[in-house]
This record gives structure tokens, sequence and C-alpha cells, in this order.
């Protein structure tokens, strides 16, 4: 496959003037991200890296992050997790709070911010010190001890996230969370702050293409069935209520961020990680997602 050729020919073909969405601004931070940012990097299963443009520079990576913290709660759980949270499609926005009440306080998905917040719950219950342990995880399966919080992103989500507390109260009155409020949404606020590069994010998602191994060491991090059960949930739930225009326009499972990341997977074949900031109206990057597109139209190469 002449990853060269198709990663020039999509550079060549896009541009962030040929879509209309907006950065995301409801946090405040990520406002003052630049709108003409766009790279894009390929990892491959034979460990060889192919990219182009803003693709090794840092940026939030939001709900990207779920993944990992997911990951994190069924090692430490197994089965046990889906007593706790459903593995449903929401079909409605990120942070809708109509679901929760119609559904006793268990949230459809990890990936909505209720299932991310229950997911949060459980890792601030279960481990010594959560923050630390989550970089620990995603700096072992990215080969990069660089990796951090973003701590201004951290302090931006925190001074408009009365939402996200309001959905964690209102589980712990269903009786779906088990710890206090503040350190559950501390861990949260920090996990979406992640600060990776498209490259960083590709050699981290990896695991999920390789059946839960560490490319090269070979090590692993995660059991197939594990990983079967994560690149279901990115399949269907993965861009929340854009899930199957995702599915049907790229064909990989694959997350979303605000932040404008979108990382995707195909089984042992390549991660690949995209960056542009303009989202379009339902949160996910629209040049991020037009790019993945013609990725799997030119290598003709998705899961369907």
């Amino acid at each position: 496959m002449d990853y060269p050729k198709i990663l020039e020919t999509i550079n060549n073909e896009l541009s962030y003037r040929d879509v209309s969405g907006k950065v995301a601004s409801y946090i405040p931070e990520l406002a003052k991200i630049d709108p003409r940012k766009f790279g894009m990097h390929v990892y491959c299963g034979d460990c060889q890296h192919y990219s182009f443009g803003d693709s090794e520079e840092l940026f939030s990576i939001q709900s990207i992050a779920k993944v990992f913290s997911l990951s994190m709660a069924m090692r430490l759980m197994g089965e046990d997790l889906w007593d706790r949270v459903d593995v449903e499609p929401s079909g409605d926005p990120f942070n809708s709070l109509s679901q929760l009440e119609y559904e006793s306080g268990v949230p459809r998905n990890p990936f909505i911010n209720a299932g991310a917040l229950v997911i949060s719950d459980i890792l601030v219950d279960q481990l010594e010190d959560p923050k630390q342990e989550l970089l620990d995880f995603v700096r072992k399966i990215t080969n990069d001890d660089s990796i951090n919080f973003d701590h201004n992103i951290a302090a931006s989500e925190r001074s408009t996230g009365y939402r996200n507390v309001a959905l964690v109260n209102y589980m712990k009155a269903l009786g779906n969370i088990k710890c206090e409020v503040e350190p559950i949404v501390d861990f949260y606020f920090h996990l979406c702050s992640l600060a990776m590069s498209c490259k960083q994010l590709s050699q981290a998602f990896m695991i999920f293409a390789n059946k839960g191994k560490i490319l090269g060491t070979q090590e692993e991090i995660l059991t197939p069935t594990t990983v079967k059960r994560i690149n279901s949930l990115m399949q269907t739930c993965g861009f929340y209520d854009e899930a199957g225009e995702f599915s049907f326009e790229v064909g990989l499972p694959g997350k979303s961020g605000v932040g404008g990341g979108i990382v995707a997977i195909h089984p042992d074949q390549y991660s690949v990680a995209v960056w542009s900031p303009i989202l379009n109206e339902k949160g996910n990057s629209e040049l991020g997602m037009k790019a993945l597109e013609r990725l799997t139209t030119l290598t003709g190469l998705s899961v369907f």
C-alpha cells in the first residue's frame, strides 16, 4: 500500500477552507485553538509511520481519552462492568441528562459523558492514585513518558463543567455512583485534558488494532476479548449521535473528541489519528471525518 502517496493526496484535496463548522467554544481554552491546524498520522502493523501536516503538535484529546479509562476499568472489573453502564448507542448528544431518568441512572454506554463519569467513579474507587495510574497506562501503551495533562485545559473544564457535576450528582441520587462527587469530576476533567499528538495517539491505539498487544514487544496489555468489546463500542458509540454516519462514511471503529481529534483503527492493518479543530454540529471534526473517509476509500480498506 502506497501510504505516502495516499496521504499526499488527502492533504492536497482537503483544507480547513472547505468546512463550515466552528472550533469548540464552551470550554474557554479550546476556543483559542488555531482553526487552520490539520494533521494526520498512520501507524501500520509493520511498524511504519506515515504523516502530514501538524501531526506531531500536541492538542487536547478530550473524549478520545474515554477509551483509555474504559480499558483500565475493564482490566479491573471485566464483565461485571456492564452492571454499571450499558453498551447501546445513545442517539442523543454526548452530555444528555434526559436518558438517565428514564433508565434509572445507568448510562447508555461508556463514551457519553454520563458513562465516562461512571467509569471515572470506578477508577477513583479502586485505584490508589487514579490520575497518575492513568498517565502510567497511556505512557506505557504509547512508549512515551512525556505525555501529560494540560492543566490549563483541566482548569478551564472545571470552570464550565456544571452539567458534568449535575450528571454525577443525579447518578449518585439514583445509586450508581459510589465515591464523592469532587474526586470523580477532578479525575474526569484531567482525563479529558490529556495532551497528545496524532503520532502519539496512533501509537497508543495500536493495541486495539493488534489484539491488545504493544506492537514491537508484543506485551499483552488487554485480552483479545476486551479489545473486541472496546472496538465494538467504538464502532457503535464512538461518535455519539453521529456514530451511524461515521460507520457509513468511514467504516472503521473510532473515537472523536471536541478538541478536534479523531482516532480510528483497522484490525491488523493500522491505527490512524487526524486533527482538525473545526467541529460540525454534532461535535466531531468536520475535516477529520472527510480525511478518514478518503483514507478508507483510497486504500480500499475498511472493516466492512
